[in-house]
């Protein structure tokens, strides 16, 4: 299993981006695809048309939010926790994500650099 921990500064307000990850309608306008998103505890979420599914862990809104994903039959949890750090340039997004199955890591960690935080930064040009 391995783990991601990165940052990312994008330019707007943690309320906006805290709002873009949380909000049904904000998930589809920015990924392009369907996406069931409820924020709160215990809810089950799914993200592009159903590439990336899970269960919401916890929320503090406009700070943090934390997600299990699945990936399979797997024992340990996969877990993203996503905080947001106001920033002179809008908001430092911090990402960790633990247990990631090795086969799924590559495309895993290039989706996070390009269709997740790539595609949200375009959101906000």
């Amino acid at each position: 299993m391995k783990e991601i921990r990165r940052y990312y500064l994008i330019a707007a307000e943690p309320k906006d981006i805290y709002n873009a990850l949380t909000n049904k309608n904000m998930l589809e306008i920015w990924t392009g695809e369907d996406a069931e998103m409820e924020p709160v505890p215990g809810t089950e979420f799914s993200l592009w048309g159903g590439s990336i599914t899970g269960v919401n862990m916890s929320f503090e809104e406009d700070r943090k939010l934390v997600q299990q994903w699945f990936f399979g039959e797997q024992e340990e949890p996969s877990v993203v926790t996503i905080v947001l750090h106001p920033d002179k340039k809008g908001t430092s997004v911090e990402l960790r994500h633990t247990n990631i199955p090795d086969d799924a890591f590559d495309n895993i960690s290039e989706g996070w650099d390009e269709d997740y935080f790539g595609a949200l930064k375009e959101l906000f040009i």
